[in-house]
C-alpha cells in the first residue's frame, strides 16, 4: 500500500529555470523604452532620461558593460587572466575609422571590416598567446597590447597618433549623427550589448563553454580523456575578442572617434576591476560592473568639482577630490568584504536561503514518515 504525506516534492520546476529569461527581456524592453520617459535620479544621472546627457551617459555605460561581459567570458568562463583585451576593443574602434577614412566605404560594409579585423588579431595573438598559461599568459597579452598602443601612438598620418581617430562622419547616415540623435545612438548601443549577451550565453552553454570550463577547473584531465583544450581556449578567447571589437565599434560612434588610450592595459585593467566588483563568472555581474564603475568614474569627477569639497580641510579635501582614488577605495572594499562580486555574494545568499528551505522540507518529509510509521509499529 502506497502511503501519501502530502508534504511538497523537491522537484524544482519549469518556471524557476525561465525566471531569468523572463527578467532579462523585461529589462531590455525596461531599457528600450527609457529615452521616452521622464525620469530623473538626482546625484546619479545628470538630467532626465530624455535628454542628450543622460542618454550619452547610459550608452556609454552599455558599450563598457558588454566589454565586460566579453572579459567575464575569458576569465569566468575560461579562467583566463589577460592584460590585453583591450586590444580588441580598440581594433574595433580603429577597425571602423579607418574603413570608413582610408577605404570609402558606409558604415555597415565598414563595422564588417572592423569585425573581421578584430577576429584576425585575435586569431593572431590568441594562438601565440596559448602556448604559456598563468602569468606567463598575461604578460603576453600585455606586451601584444603594448605593442598595439605603441602601433597607434606613433603612426599619425594613419591613426591621428595622440589626438586620436575621429569618425568620419560623411559616411555615416545621418540618423546616427549629432546630439539630436544621441537617442538613436542609445538604441545601437543596447542592441550591441543584447548581442554581446547574447552570444557569451551560447558560448557558456555550448559545448565549448562546458569544454572550456572544465579546462579552467583541470586542464590534465581533459588532455587525458583525448579532449583538445588549446582550441577550445583559443576559440573562447577569438569570441570574447569579437565581442570585446562589436563594443569598440558602438564606442566609436557614440565618441564619434577614439583615442589610444582605448588600446592601452590601462582599460583592460579598468575592465578587470568591473568584472571583479561584479562578481567574476557571473553575466549578469558583469553587466552591473561596468554600469556601476562608468557610473561612478563620470559622477565623481562632478562630484569632485562641488564647492563643498573645496571647502574641506586638505587632508579631506585632496583625496575626495581625485575619483580614482575613491575608485580604489571602493575596490578594495568589494575585495574585503565582498570577495564574490555584487553578484557573487547575493548569489551565495540565495543559495544559503535554498539550502535552509530544502532542509526545513526534508524536516518536513522526515516527521511526516514518522508520523505514518508510528501508528504501523503500534498495531505490529
Amino acid at each position: 500500500m502506497t502511503v501519501t504525506t502530502g508534504v511538497p516534492t523537491l522537484i524544482p520546476g519549469r518556471r524557476g529555470a525561465a525566471l531569468p529569461f523572463v527578467v532579462g527581456a523585461a529589462l531590455v524592453v525596461v531599457m528600450a523604452v527609457l529615452p521616452l520617459l521622464n525620469i530623473s535620479i538626482p546625484g546619479i544621472l545628470p538630467g532626465a532620461t530624455y535628454t542628450p546627457g543622460t542618454l550619452a551617459l547610459l550608452s556609454l555605460c552599455m558599450v563598457f558593460a558588454a566589454l565586460a561581459l566579453s572579459y567575464n567570458l575569458l576569465l569566468g568562463t575560461s579562467g583566463m587572466l589577460s592584460f590585453g583585451h583591450a586590444l580588441y576593443f580598440g581594433a574595433g574602434a580603429y577597425g571602423l575609422g579607418l574603413a570608413l577614412k582610408l577605404v570609402g566605404v558606409p558604415l555597415w560594409p565598414g563595422v564588417l571590416i572592423a569585425l573581421v579585423g578584430g577576429l584576425a588579431i585575435a586569431a593572431f595573438t590568441g594562438a601565440i598567446s596559448m602556448r604559456v598559461s598563468g602569468i606567463p599568459f598575461a604578460m603576453v597579452t600585455l606586451a601584444f597590447a603594448q605593442a598595439g598602443s605603441v602601433l597607434v601612438r606613433r603612426n599619425q598620418d594613419v591613426t591621428g597618433g595622440e589626438e586620436g581617430l575621429r569618425l568620419p562622419v560623411d559616411q555615416i547616415p545621418a540618423w546616427l549623427v549629432g546630439v539630436s540623435n544621441t537617442r538613436n545612438l542609445y538604441w545601437v548601443t543596447l542592441v550591441v550589448l543584447v548581442i554581446v549577451y547574447l552570444v557569451v550565453l551560447w558560448v557558456d552553454r555550448s559545448r565549448l563553454g562546458h569544454l572550456a570550463q572544465a579546462t579552467r577547473e583541470n586542464e590534465l584531465r581533459v588532455q587525458v580523456l583525448g579532449l583538445r583544450p588549446y582550441a577550445a581556449k583559443l576559440l573562447v578567447f577569438v569570441a570574447a575578442a569579437l565581442c570585446a571589437s562589436l563594443a569598440g565599434i558602438a564606442y566609436m560612434l557614440l565618441q564619434s572617434g577614439t583615442q589610444p588610450s582605448a588600446v592601452g592595459a590601462d582599460l583592460t585593467i579598468t575592465v578587470l576591476v568591473m568584472v571583479v566588483l561584479g562578481g567574476v563568472g557571473f553575466r549578469w555581474g558583469a553587466i552591473v560592473g561596468g554600469v556601476l564603475y562608468t557610473i561612478l568614474d563620470q559622477r565623481l569627477t562632478v562630484l569632485a568639482r562641488a564647492e563643498w569639497i573645496r571647502d574641506l580641510p586638505d587632508v579631506l579635501r585632496i583625496p575626495l577630490s581625485e575619483p580614482l582614488f575613491l575608485l580604489g577605495v571602493l575596490f578594495i572594499l568589494v575585495v574585503m568584504f565582498l570577495p564574490g562580486g555584487i553578484a557573487g555574494t547575493i548569489d551565495a545568499a540565495v543559495r544559503r536561503r535554498r539550502g535552509e528551505r530544502t532542509r526545513s522540507q526534508l524536516r518536513q518529509i522526515d516527521d511526516a514518515d514518522d508520523a505514518v510509521a508510528e501508528p504501523a509499529a503500534v498495531r505490529a
